[in-house]
Order: structure tokens, then C-alpha cells, then sequence
């Protein structure tokens, strides 16, 4: 769509000026009825989180996607799990502007994450929003100041924040049962494949890439830039830190904020050493990192492997250890155990059911309470893979002022606070 149509058709649905608020009035759900939610984006996790609404009570209306081929593919599925066929939309804005939805999931590319989040909020409609929350520091504190004015629920898709197994490991981790905590770390040991280095060309027939694109650089076409490879790229994502770091370190900061409080949660100092060791492709993003985050009187540590699945010491190849002077602990998905001193096996718990994460979002659209992974939780969160993605790009140690959620004399580091937004998609005010 080229810039003067695109913004006609805002202004046919009265966003045409940047923060303009959707004149509707979202609606009050009853007790015993179905929340109606739209789906933005279904090609990976998007229409996972909608089968699992569907299961927890919800209606898919619309799905929304800029591929025709996505909607395709994936739309008899959700025909199959909800009984009837959601209808098929390219443009968000009309979901935004159909009074019957309650809320929309909200599974794009990072880069879409916050123009679509802030405003949904402002249309009334409550968010599910895929992690990572947004791609830099100041998008998130939008999204949070957004939800609060607007009285919206917006859920974060870090479910481990819905798995009791994950919320009593940190409480036993922050009980003093360890000692004094000195390290946290959090780990993830994966093998990428290579993605090579295809050429340029066009985009798939009934796929509208420029829309694809949005707030992103206008570049040519590269299937590697395209659907699931663009979280490679610095353009769309957020670096393996916030595609698979972000669960292991909500989980890490999850025993923090117990110990210390929500509000003094985060690192004063940031060390990441990092590179690309394994392939030579078009990557942009480090296949191997170790990020420092140092708290004063304990430090977190992120570790990235892309390179193979070989299990570390700790038995897992993904999850989030808590190291103190009596005991440590370890968790992942299949439960947490503790190790004494002397490597003895101490107390152990197994997950009790699934991650009803979803459910806490429908229930949370009708009690209008917060839910597990409020956009405060996952901003919070987030916000540890911005302070390792911005030492990783300065290649050098950052020093960071929690208080101000910037770097106190740093331009270099304060320069990554933003970014660019491709003319036509600048963000809305909140």
C-alpha cells in the first residue's frame, strides 16, 4: 500500500493522526459468556496461543495475517478447534475497529509488537502479546503507560509465569532455604541450522510484504528476512536473547523482584561477550553469548549455545539455576530439584498440569484483574534482552540507571533507548 492510501485508509477508521483513540467502547463481558478474540499473525507461535484460547473458552472471530498462504494453511485449524471458520483479514486496522472483539493476540514479528499493542489499547481492546514485549527499552514503557490509561489487560507470552512449578522454585529460591543467593544464571543449548545466503527476490504471490515490513526499513525482498528467519535479524527481532532467552531470565528475575521488589529488579551493569562462531550464513545475531548482569551483591548470567544440544552440568539444556552458600537450585520444564553442598539431591517438585496461560488471560478480561504476565512483568523482563543486545552492539560494558531507565552519560548506549520508524508507521501517542 503506498504512503498516501495507507494513511486514507487511517483516516477512514479515525486513526489518521498519530495517538488518535478509536471512538468505541469495549464491552463488558459476562460470567458465562466467550470472549470473542481476533488473531494477528499465525504463521509460528500465533495459532498455538489461539488453540489454546479456544480450549480455555474463547471464539476466534477474525484471523489476520498478510499472507494469504498462512490463512490458508493454518485457518482449518482453527475451524477444527472452534467448529466454525474465524473470517480471513490482511489489514489489523479493521480488527481494531470491529466493536464485537474483546481482545486481539497480537503474534507479528517483534517489530509490530508495539505499533499494534498501543493501539489495540487505544481501540479497547485487551492484548495478548507474544514475547518479547517490544524491541527497545522505550517502546515497552509505551506499552505499559498505554495499558494503564486505557484500563486495558495486556498479557506477556512468557508462560512460565502460569506454571506453578516455575513460581515455587523461585519462592523456595528467594526463601533463604539456599543461603545467600550470589548467582543466578539462565541457559539455552540449541542447534540452529544454517539459513545460507540465498539472493534477493520476491515475495510469495498473496502476500503483501510491504505491510509486512511496516515500521521496518524499507528493504528488498529475502526469504532469510521473512517468515521465522527474521529473527535473525536486527531489523524484526531481538537476538536469540529475546526469542529464547527472555523465558529463562523471567524465570531468573521472577526470585529477584522477590527478593528485592519489583521496582529494584534490574542490573546496574551489563557485560555481554558475544559472536557468531558457529556458521558462516546471513545471520546478523550472536549464535554463542554470555551476558553479565551485575546486581551489586549477586550477578545473573545468560548463556546462549546455538551450536549443539549437549546438556551443561546443571542436566538440562534449557533452564534457570539459583546458586547460593547452602544449596542451589535448578529448574526447567520437567520440574526443579536442589543440590546440597556436596552435590546431595535435597527437595524436588514436578510441574502440576499444563501452563494455562491463556486461561489467566480470558479469566483476567472479565474480573479486569491482572494477570500473571502483566505488561509490567514483561517489560521488566524484556528489558534484561535490550541491556544484553545493547552491550552486544557497543561491544563494551554498559552501566545502567534503573531509576531513569537510561545510561547516565552514555550517549552511545542511550542512542539504542529508540529507533527509526519507517515514514507512514511512526508510533502513536499514548
Amino acid at each position: 500500500m503506498e504512503l498516501n492510501n495507507r494513511r486514507a485508509f487511517n483516516k477512514t477508521l479515525g486513526l489518521a493522526a498519530a495517538g488518535t483513540i478509536l471512538n468505541l467502547n469495549p464491552r463488558a463481558i459476562g460470567a458465562n459468556e466467550k470472549p470473542v478474540l481476533a488473531l494477528i499473525g499465525g504463521h509460528n507461535q500465533g495459532r498455538f496461543v489461539a488453540r489454546r484460547a479456544i480450549a480455555a473458552g474463547a471464539v476466534i472471530k477474525t484471523f489476520c495475517d498478510i499472507d494469504d498462504e498462512v490463512i490458508r494453511k493454518y485457518g482449518p485449524e482453527l475451524e477444527k478447534a472452534q467448529g466454525r471458520a474465524p473470517a480471513s483479514e490482511k489489514e489489523f486496522r479493521r480488527v481494531l475497529a470491529d466493536k464485537d472483539i474483546d481482545a486481539v493476540i497480537i503474534a507479528t514479528p517483534d517489530h509490530w509488537h508495539t505499533y499494534m499493542a498501543l493501539l489495540a489499547c487505544q481501540a479497547g481492546k485487551d492484548v495478548y502479546v507474544e514475547k518479547p514485549l517490544s524491541q527497545t527499552i522505550a517502546e515497552g514503557i509505551l506499552i505499559r503507560e498505554a495499558a494503564r490509561k486505557y484500563n486495558r489487560i495486556v498479557q506477556v507470552g512468557t508462560q512460565r509465569r502460569s506454571g506453578q512449578h516455575f513460581r515455587t522454585a523461585a519462592e523456595y529460591a528467594a526463601s533463604g532455604k539456599l543461603g545467600k543467593l550470589c548467582m543466578v544464571k539462565a541457559w539455552h543449548c540449541q542447534l540452529r541450522e544454517s539459513i545460507g545466503k540465498p539472493p534477493d527476490g520476491s515475495p510469495p504471490a498473496g502476500a503483501d510484504y510491504d505491510k509486512w515490513l511496516g515500521p521496518a526499513p524499507l528493504r528488498p525482498f529475502n526469504e532469510n528476512r521473512f517468515h521465522y528467519k527474521w529473527r535473525f535479524f536486527w531489523d524484526y527481532g531481538n537476538s536469540e536473547l529475546g526469542n529464547q532467552g527472555v523465558h529463562m531470565l523471567d524465570t531468573a528475575i521472577w526470585a529477584i523482584q522477590m527478593l528485592r521488589g519489583v521496582d529494584n529488579c534490574l542490573p546496574s551493569r551489563v557485560s555481554s561477550m558475544d559472536g557468531i562462531y558457529w556458521l558462516d550464513d546471513a545471520k546478523e545475531v550472536p549464535d554463542t553469548q554470555t551476558v553479565t548482569y551485575d546486581y551489586g551483591d549477586f550477578q545473573l548470567i545468560w548463556e546462549l549455545r546455538s551450536f549443539g544440544r549437549q546438556r551443561p552440568p546443571e542436566g538440562t539444556s534449557s533452564g534457570t539455576g539459583y546458586y547460593g552458600t547452602d544449596a542451589s537450585l535448578i529448574v526447567d520444564d520437567d520440574g526443579w530439584r536442589v543440590y546440597g553442598k556436596d552435590g546431595e539431591p535435597g527437595p524436588s517438585s514436578k510441574p502440576a498440569g499444563p501452563f494455562l496461560h491463556e486461561q489467566n488471560f480470558l479469566e483476567c478480561l472479565k474480573s479486569r484483574q491482572r494477570p500473571n504476565s502483566d505488561v509490567e512483568i514483561g517489560r521488566l523482563s524484556t528489558m534484561l534482552c535490550h541491556l544484553g543486545n545493547i552491550s552486544c552492539h557497543l561491544k563494551r560494558d554498559i552501566r545502567f540507571n534503573p531509576k531513569t531507565s537510561s545510561f547516565d552519560g552514555d550517549s552511545a548506549a542511550n542512542a539504542y533507548l529508540t529507533k527509526q520508524y519507517r515514514r507512514g508507521y511512526e508510533l502513536p501517542k499514548v
